[in-house]
This record gives structure tokens, C-alpha cells and sequence, in this order.
């Protein structure tokens, strides 16, 4: 690269490259290759399956009948004793609802799809302002405590690309010492291969990925857990 000072040395002249229009063209494919492999692979990412039967296994509440029925089938075919299911404070139509958190919510909708009531726990959590995931999983940790039980391995059902966010925050609260396992239900609102032909399916993917960056990266556990 060349360059000439003028003007008394307060100014220079530089001469450098400059992409021709095939070397753009050529920055422009490869950037819409690099956007259409990462439009493909984000939804998988977040919609983790990695799940590790014979632990405890745990259903977030707030999830839809076919996320149920997805626990219950995950019940029977590994022989849990007990489901939990999690969630808090329903914050909608609640005067409508005799059931106040999703927690309750969702062990009701268990036993009305069949699943024997001895084997379903509700563990409802308080309602706070955000970090509701956190906080479901830390009133969770805190119950298995009070109940003496102390398990290595702990397996959530959720729903979609929610799931690695669901693992992360539930890792958060347990620690390194439980083994965290997620399946993620596949949503039926949009097709989770083609999620940004529609409305729901960009709203849920692109959320899920800021929440779940924010888990990531800014998210710090609050100084006490749920009383």
C-alpha cells in the first residue's frame, strides 16, 4: 500500500484494493450461503435432543397436550416412579381457571391424558418477573431437598427450541453434580425444518435464540434461591 503525506504532513494520500464486482458478488454468495446454513441449523440447536433416562423426569408445565402425552410416553418407556411437573403462576385467564400456576395446570392435563395421579407431582413456583425458568428449576432442586432426594440424573421434557435453554437454566440451578438431559418436543404451530416460512415459527426460533444468548452470556443466579 502507498501512501504520500501533503499539506504540510497533516494529510495523506493512501492508495489500497478494492474488491472488484466479482469479488463482491463473491462476499455477497458467501454470505447468503453463510445465512441460509445457519437458518437450517439454529432451530436443531436450540430444540436439543440429548436426553438421559433413569433419573427424575420433569415436564414444564406450560406446555401444550402433545408435549403431555410426548412425557407420558418418555414415562412408560423407561419406568420413572414419579414425573414432576413445573411452572409458575399463570398470568392469564386465571380467575377463569380453578389451577393458578402451570404447574398445576399441567399435572391436571397428565392425569386427564391417562397417566396414574400417584405418579405425577406438581412443584409450583412463585411468580416473579422474569427468569421464570431459573425459578422453576431452583423450587424444584429446593422440594427434591426437602424430600431427601438427591438425584444424579435429571431429564426435561419441553417443547421445541426452547430445550437448551430449559437444560441450561436447569443446570444453573442443580449444578455440575446432576446430569441434565432435554427432549425437545417438536412444535406443531409451524414446520420446525422451514420455521421461517411462517409467523410463529420466526417469532419463537429468533426469541428463543436471544433468551437463550442471554442465558448464556448475561444471566447471573440470583443471590438467594425460592423460599
Amino acid at each position: 500500500m502507498e501512501q504520500h503525506t501533503i499539506f504540510f504532513g497533516l494529510l495523506r494520500r493512501r492508495h489500497c484494493l478494492a474488491p472488484t464486482w466479482r469479488g463482491c458478488f463473491l462476499m455477497v454468495l458467501s454470505f447468503a450461503a453463510l445465512l441460509i446454513l445457519a437458518a437450517h441449523e439454529v432451530h436443531p440447536f436450540l430444540a436439543a435432543q440429548d436426553p438421559v433416562p433413569g433419573g427424575v423426569l420433569v415436564v414444564e408445565g406450560w406446555g401444550a397436550d402433545y408435549a403431555m402425552e410426548a412425557a407420558i410416553a418418555e414415562f412408560n418407556r423407561n419406568h420413572y416412579d414419579k414425573v414432576f411437573v413445573t411452572g409458575g403462576v399463570i398470568d392469564q385467564g386465571a380467575p377463569l381457571c380453578e389451577y393458578k400456576t402451570y404447574a398445576e395446570l399441567g399435572a391436571t392435563t397428565l392425569a386427564k391424558l391417562g397417566l396414574n395421579t400417584n405418579a405425577i407431582q406438581p412443584v409450583p413456583a412463585a411468580w416473579v418477573r422474569q427468569d421464570r425458568t431459573y425459578t422453576a428449576a431452583a423450587t424444584l432442586k429446593k422440594w427434591l431437598r426437602q424430600h431427601e432426594m438427591s438425584p444424579k440424573k435429571l431429564n426435561i421434557v419441553s417443547v421445541g427450541p426452547h430445550a437448551r435453554r430449559s437444560r441450561l437454566l436447569f443446570q444453573k440451578a442443580f449444578g455440575k453434580d446432576v446430569r441434565i438431559g432435554v427432549m425437545a418436543v417438536p412444535e406443531k404451530d409451524y414446520d420446525p425444518a422451514h420455521w421461517w416460512r411462517s409467523s410463529a415459527g420466526v417469532r419463537a426460533t429468533i426469541s428463543e435464540l436471544l433468551a437463550y444468548g442471554y442465558a448464556r452470556l448475561i444471566f447471573n443466579k440470583p443471590g438467594s434461591e425460592p423460599e
